[in-house]
């Protein structure tokens, strides 16, 4: 009986089928990115907003005002008193009844400066020029409430991370299709759902679901992918990475071209529903068919990419070569149950909760700097293509291992320099900040590369949703540690981020070098390597 990698290199390991697959599995990488950073532009700032004296709304009706002239008489007389007040957290604590002037709603105060009136607090009662174009104003994350956005944004990723678990453990028991399928429901159905929550918490439940959705078309659509080529052609999932930039740089245009946060929230997941298509085009992982004692079903679907790809394989064939492992409900301990395993387990954690935690606090601080947010957005997203062309070139040349590590150090050496070059020549901080970018943006590409090699078939899914949890996490804690830090010392943050990818850097080398090399398909594959 011949092996699975025997039978596939007879079929074609990167023919018209597997190259057809690719591509339609590869759109989700856009739709995913576009959830992964929509935060940017669904909680954008707001514009000009104020606080309203209570009887305001009122008042103006009574008067026809415009907001315009609301706002002077609001916030103009509360500024003319205290230089410092802004009128959006803060406002002149009085009342507006029916006894109050149009022309001069403050003059039943009599000849009181208004610096002497006293302020209160703004609790709730916010006027927006642009009532509907973010979150922000839809919600009131403003003032004592701005916090909210960074926490909508830690739901989504616990999202991810609760969706790499259970969505990791369903694929590699139930079929990497049926949860690819599943989760793409999931993400279009909850996509509409948050466009129209009627208050915050059903949005960000609704938000931790699809998120938790989104991780798993994002997860399993990457295994798939990796399980139907040869060894030597996996660098697709690398290629696989300029699908998740593409939809980076899409992202700030529909922003751009849609005023309202619904509509871009609309705009970025009802594409997924069309993902349900591929139920007639894109078969299960024969790989995982094997391993769940489906010989038949396997040899079926490998005859069909045989026939696609303008080969032929030996009627001979009765079975392919299964695993003597046993099949069971992967856990944990699985992973950490024998030596290599435990090592390629804690190293590969850690490295993705380096690489995510860096990666989202450089996209993060481009927030903080200010400047053109749908053009630096765009610049940034742009950056990351040559990294993929950059592994695509090396890593068949010289392995995974190297470009994994000098990606860590490159970035921390990046970081490093940044907060310490003085602010008067910025184009070389921003030059060596883009460095940096470009670097983590290699470690973290390669390390999806390098999880899904060093696992065997029965848990493989699992090992890469458990590891990729850690991304989650570095993603929950990020935006905290990036605006808590920087309160303190604005570079802070890249000296701590120079820091963890100096220790990654270092730890990536100790891992085995995967190249040419077919996947595992036990444990004591992986143990060999």
């Amino acid at each position: 009986m011949p092996s699975f990698d025997e039978v596939l290199k007879e079929a074609g390991e990167f023919g018209r089928f597997q190259k057809r697959v690719f591509f339609l599995l590869s759109q989700t990488g856009i739709t995913f990115s576009s959830l992964f950073a929509s935060v940017v532009f669904l909680g954008r700032a707001p514009g000009n907003f104020w606080c309203r004296i209570p009887g305001a709304a009122e008042l103006s009706e009574r008067c026809g005002w415009t907001l315009e002239e609301e706002r002077n008489f609001t916030v103009l007389p509360l500024q003319l008193g205290n230089e410092s007040a802004t009128g959006e957290c803060e406002r002149l604590d009085v009342t507006w009844d029916s006894s109050a002037s149009c022309s001069s709603p403050l003059a039943r105060y009599g000849n009181r400066s208004t610096g002497s009136l006293p302020l209160a607090p703004c609790l709730g009662n916010w006027v927006y020029e642009q009532p509907r174009s973010s979150v922000v104003s839809e919600y009131d994350l403003v003032c004592g409430n701005a916090w909210m956005l960074d926490l909508s944004q830690a739901i989504l990723n616990l999202g991810f991370l609760a969706g790499a678990f259970i969505l990791g453990y369903a694929a590699d028991r139930y079929g990497r299709i049926p949860i690819y399928l599943l989760s793409c429901l999931g993400v279009g159905i909850c996509g509409i759902i948050v466009a129209f929550s009627p208050n915050f918490t059903a949005f960000l439940i609704f938000r931790f679901l699809q998120g938790m959705f989104g991780k798993g078309t994002w997860m399993t659509c990457y295994v798939i992918v990796t399980e139907i080529v040869g060894s030597d052609q996996r660098m697709v999932g690398i290629v696989i990475q300029i699908f998740f930039t593409l939809g980076i740089i899409i992202l700030p245009g529909i922003a751009y071209l849609i005023p309202t946060w619904q509509g871009i929230q609309l705009a970025i997941s009802l594409p997924n529903f069309l993902f349900l298509l591929y139920y007639w085009v894109v078969p299960e992982s024969p790989r995982w068919l094997l391993t769940r004692k489906k010989g038949e079903k396997a040899l079926k679907i490998m005859r069909n990419i045989a026939k696609h790809n303008g080969k032929f394989l030996s009627p001979h064939y009765s079975e392919i070569t299964i695993s003597n492992e046993e099949v069971s409900n992967p856990s944990f301990l699985d992973l950490v149950r024998t030596p290599q395993m435990r090592r390629n387990t804690l190293i590969l954690m850690y490295a993705w909760f380096t690489s995510a935690l860096i990666y989202q606090g450089l996209v993060m601080r481009l927030g903080i700097i200010g400047g053109n947010l749908y053009l630096d957005f765009f610049i940034s997203g742009a950056v990351e293509l040559p990294s993929a062309l950059l592994i695509i070139v090396t890593i068949d040349r010289i392995g995974r291992r190297l470009p994994f590590a000098m990606g860590n150090i490159v970035a921390s050496i990046a970081c490093l320099i940044t907060a310490f070059l003085p602010e008067d020549i910025p184009w070389l901080k921003t030059t060596v900040a883009t460095l940096g970018r470009l670097s983590i943006t290699v470690a973290f590409e390669v390390v999806y590369l390098v999880n899904s090699e060093l696992y065997p078939t029965t848990l493989r899914n699992f090992g890469v949703s458990l590891c990729s949890s850690l991304c989650d996490l570095g993603g929950i804690i990020a935006p905290f540690l990036l605006f808590r830090l920087a309160a303190i010392w604005l570079e802070l943050p890249l000296v701590i981020f120079s820091i963890l990818a100096a220790v990654c850097g270092v730890l990536v080398l100790l891992l085995p070098e995967t190249k040419g090399i077919s996947l595992p398909e036990t444990v004591e594959d992986v143990e060999q390597l």
